[in-house]
């Protein structure tokens, strides 16, 4: 099978970011930009970002998650702790996070440190939750060899019976990361290929040191 792509071409003419429009801390930007894309109907799951971690075996994995908060401290998203996404940032908890909104011709991305968040808020979204969602938290156990789609839906009716009537509460194996960034890109698509790129490094006084990157 081929197909060749090499005419796939298009030219990015929306926006332009220049360093005079850029605020000292980058969380106002990504607030503007979030809340510009999120205000577009032209955009489908604003909150949709990549999460890049480094596995047991040396590899990267990209996956998709839902940015739940941001803070002025950081990002934060909930998963499984035993997922191996959980035991990826167990072992290395350097992760970056992306967002790409292609109708606004723009993506965002982020190096940080993720840590746990304290239980209690964890247990805050998860009491937000629906319940099909809390008890999908206990039937899976996420990333595991499972027989069949079968065994899923045995696991979930097994949980449904063993709390109705009851509080549904959080699991300890679920909870909540805080994505704490030390550097922060945001990339402006522009003609002819130049498009912006300003980054935002963390300095060592905890100040942000703002960058313009060839693109």
């Amino acid at each position: 099978m081929s197909k060749d792509l090499s005419n796939y071409r298009k030219s990015y003419e929306k926006q332009e970011l220049l360093e005079s429009n850029c605020p000292e801390n980058p969380m106002e930007l990504f607030q503007t930009w979030f809340r510009n894309a999120d205000d577009s109907e032209m955009v489908d799951e604003t909150n949709a970002m990549n999460i890049a971690t480094i596995g047991a075996d040396g590899f990267p994995k990209n996956r998709i998650v839902l940015l739940k908060k941001f803070t002025w401290e950081g990002f934060i998203f909930y998963t499984n702790y035993n997922s191996e996404k959980g035991k990826a940032i167990e072992d290395n908890n350097n992760i970056c996070l992306s967002f790409f909104w292609p109708a606004l011709e723009q993506q965002i991305i982020i190096k940080g440190i993720a840590e746990k968040q304290a239980e209690n808020l964890s247990d805050g979204y998860f009491e937000s939750r629906p319940d099909g969602s809390k008890l999908g938290a206990w039937a899976s156990n996420q990333s595991t060899v499972v027989a069949s789609r079968n065994e899923l839906e045995e696991s979930l009716a097994s949980f449904e019976n063993d709390f109705r009537g009851k509080e549904i509460i959080r699991p300890k194996h679920w909870g909540g990361y805080l994505v704490k960034p030390i550097s922060i890109e945001f990339w402006q698509g522009r003609p002819n290929r130049l498009h912006d790129r300003i980054r935002y490094h963390l300095a060592e006084d905890f100040s942000w040191k703002i960058e313009r990157l060839a693109p």
